[in-house]
């Protein structure tokens, strides 16, 4: 993360785009950027400092960006690079559980909990990027190609580790249902 130095330097003003635009950018934005650092950082308030420096250098190359499709694209592939950064530094191994943490983006009020909670512990066990390409098929519903475009990895490399992802989930959640009966 930031120096104390560096997060008080200001934005550069931007003479193509106003604070208006800027501001519905971030309302259009928030929720996704945030639910992708959450999901992969499992850690609420780097997830929230994370955002807000996604954010913050938005603003600073807001004039570099030419369409809103564009600006969403480069807030994921900024994102992705950031909490992947994040955990090679760290090297987080997901030791906080979401238990006790709600579902940010989820909208289904009759999923099963207990479900729920340990599917993402074992996402929470696979590596950085194989964890990330899940978090992005799945909750951001982004198709494998515009994974690899946003993770700048070959098509076949995301397809790679989506089918070993799954078999190894489907493997494991075999185990604890065998643990269970």
């Amino acid at each position: 993360m930031k120096t104390a130095a560096q997060r008080t330097e200001q934005p550069k003003p931007d003479e193509k785009h106003s604070t208006r635009d800027f501001a519905e950018l971030l309302r259009a934005n928030q929720s996704m950027v945030f639910s992708i650092a959450f999901h992969s950082l499992r850690d609420r308030a780097v997830a929230e400092e994370l955002a807000q420096e996604v954010f913050l250098e938005l603003y600073r190359r807001l004039n570099e960006l030419e369409s809103e499709a564009h600006v969403t694209y480069w807030l994921r592939k900024v994102t992705t690079n950031r909490c992947i950064d994040y955990i090679r530094k760290r090297k987080l191994r997901m030791a906080v559980s979401l238990d006790s943490a709600p579902e940010p983006s989820s909208t289904d009020d009759h999923e099963d909990v207990l479900m729920s909670r340990k599917l993402r512990a074992l996402i929470s066990g696979l590596p950085e990027k194989a964890r990330m390409i899940i978090i992005l098929r799945y909750q951001e519903e982004l198709m494998p190609e515009e994974i690899a475009k946003v993770m700048d990895m070959p098509l076949g490399t995301v397809k790679s580790h989506l089918h070993r992802s799954l078999a190894l989930l489907r493997d494991k959640i075999d185990r604890s249902m065998g643990e269970v009966r």
